[in-house]
């Protein structure tokens, strides 16, 4: 083993110039806000895309199926392993009253998901697609066929 001096600047530049090396997609928890008065009592956590962005969401137990009746969304359909470990099992960027939403629903949870992540501050349905693409990319709904 050698010592020698390294170049941040250049290892940092380097990293910045290949796109092919990207951070896993991961989640972040909140730190709880039960204890705050006049608090906002949804469960929420935030996730860090490939890009590195971080997008914060409101868990929902996996039956709610009305999730984009109205509004839309980034959902996520997440599983937990024994630790409470969560992994993005699919992605779905949702238009309002989305046709094709229970059927992906019911497809997530035969993969194992248990709890919907859902994200609601995209502008409109192109910054919906870029971020289910960061999230996961097209995943259950593009391989099993569900639109």
């Amino acid at each position: 083993m050698s010592n020698h001096s390294i170049s941040w600047a250049a290892a940092l530049r380097d990293l910045k110039s290949n796109r092919t090396v990207r951070s896993a997609v991961r989640e972040e928890r909140l730190r709880t806000s039960a204890g705050l008065r006049g608090a906002c009592l949804l469960p929420m956590s935030a996730w860090r895309g490939s890009s590195s962005r971080r997008y914060v969401v409101v868990i929902q137990p996996l039956d709610t199926v009305d999730l984009v009746a109205d509004d839309p969304a980034v959902v996520l359909a997440v599983a937990r392993n024994a630790q409470g470990q969560a992994s993005i099992v699919a992605v779905r960027a949702c238009d309002p009253g989305d046709p094709g939403f229970l059927g992906w629903l019911a497809a997530c949870a035969t993969l194992g998901a248990r709890e919907l992540h859902a994200y609601r501050l995209a502008g409109n349905r192109a910054e919906r697609h870029a971020i289910a693409a960061d999230l996961g990319g097209p995943t259950l709904s593009a391989a099993m066929g569900v639109a």
